[in-house]
């Protein structure tokens, strides 16, 4: 148990003290952060796994935080508890959603410029405690280092994982022509989201598709710039997103810089813009058009599996897998 003063007001939450396995991960009764001046405080409801929080395991990310311990987690939903004395946007009782760290715990502190958003009353908090991390990725991934656009041929390689899952959805609600990549198990899933075409990896070779994409969304990392660039057209654009391949402690991660390093050097003189190895800003008005495309309905996010704040480990690992067919959602509390 972590120590604090007498009287402290406590919480469950998620903490890495050390670089760990994630099965080290301790579920521990800690502070209830503070009340920023120009922040609120949130109690969460809903989160969910990102590969960024197996990042925060890391030895890297314990030593960039002073070797200090950490709560993990980063999306989240829940209700407005309090404000500082200088916020004007929320109340209490307000719902909200967004991103910050230390969210896989029963309250978070964000700043009210921060990556927080009013949560519309038609979507529940566990759909929108998804959204922020993997959903603003695939947004500004197509929309704005890709530039996608009604009528545009988009490929989008690994459409069934939390990044993939939700930038098929974005891309038709933008209006393109969607061909998505996956395996045997995913295929009906995402041609439910509504993909225009979808190519089963491990019995077609989605090299083979007609070429002419004016988009390609690489989320799986797995295919050489000449694999990818012969089915991009001339002036085409290619995104290189490569999620899934972030795994903790096993060197994916270097792979995969490799990977997208490796498609920046080659591609250069190549005809094609490409794009790679950018960060996802979490910022209130992309949280505001992607809790939008979910009240309308023309997104919805997918949930593989449901663990509770006891579990997070569970969740982890799981996602560590690199199998996971959408998000993975974390229920804190009711």
């Amino acid at each position: 148990m972590v120590e604090v003063a007498m009287g402290t007001r406590l919480m469950k939450a998620a903490v890495c003290r050390r670089p760990t396995s994630i099965g080290a991960l301790t579920i521990t009764d800690t502070a209830v952060p503070a009340v920023p001046e120009d922040g609120v405080l949130v109690r969460v409801h809903a989160s969910s796994a990102n590969p960024v929080d197996l990042y925060a395991l890391t030895p890297v990310a314990h030593l960039q935080r002073g070797r200090k311990p950490a709560i993990v987690g980063t999306d989240f939903a829940g209700i407005v508890e309090s404000v500082g004395s200088r916020v004007t946007r929320y109340r209490p009782g307000d719902e909200v959603f967004g991103g910050v760290r230390g969210a896989f715990a029963e309250y978070a502190a964000v700043a009210e410029d921060g990556a927080v958003a009013r949560k519309p009353a038609g979507v529940s908090f566990e759909d929108a405690g998804t959204l922020a991390v993997a959903g603003t990725t695939a947004l500004q991934a197509l929309r704005d280092h890709g530039g996608v656009a009604s009528g545009q041929r988009v490929l989008i390689n690994g459409a069934s994982g939390g990044v993939g899952t939700f930038a098929v959805q974005i891309a038709k609600a933008f209006g393109a022509e969607v061909t998505a990549v996956c395996s045997a198990r995913n295929v009906e899933l995402v041609r439910g989201l509504g993909a225009d075409h979808v190519v089963d990896y491990m019995r077609d070779d989605f090299r083979r598709s007609a070429g002419g994409f004016d988009l390609m969304l690489d989320v799986a990392g797995n295919r050489s710039w000449s694999e990818c660039a012969r089915l991009l057209k001339r002036g085409g654009t290619f995104v290189g997103v490569g999620a899934a391949g972030v795994q903790h402690g096993s060197g994916g991660g270097l792979r995969l810089i490799r990977h997208l390093l490796d498609v920046r050097i080659r591609s250069i003189g190549g005809g094609k813009k490409v794009v790679v190895l950018f960060v996802a800003k979490l910022n209130p008005p992309d949280l505001e058009t992607l809790g939008e495309l979910v009240e309308s309905g023309r997104v919805k996010p997918v949930i593989d599996r449901r663990y509770d704040v006891t579990r997070v480990a569970e969740a982890l690992g799981y996602l560590d897998e690199g199998h996971s067919m959408g998000k993975v959602a974390i229920g804190i509390g009711a």
